[in-house]
């Protein structure tokens, strides 16, 4: 649970600093190179949000440690391997 809500704050933070940019007429440097899809968007959010749902013994199972899930989970959407990119 504490996972998820991390996300959400992050979440928060960063549409607050996009909104912010945007009002000041700044560019979008958080703006990715590389074009991809609305579902492969999906599926980096949905992956991730099942991510940050995981406890430690599920995480365990799956070899990763709470950190590196955690890390993943805040990860913006744009920030994904480039073989998912279409």
């Amino acid at each position: 649970m504490e996972l998820e809500q991390r996300f959400t704050e992050r979440r928060k933070e960063h549409l607050m600093a996009l909104i912010d940019n945007i009002a000041r007429g700044a560019r979008i440097a958080a703006v990715p190179q590389h074009r991809f899809s609305l579902r492969t968007a999906l599926a980096v959010w949905r992956s991730r949000r099942a991510l940050a749902r995981l406890d430690t013994h599920r995480l365990d199972d799956i070899k990763v440690s709470p950190r590196a899930a955690a890390q993943e989970v805040q990860k913006p959407i744009w920030d994904v391997p480039s073989t998912w990119r279409d």
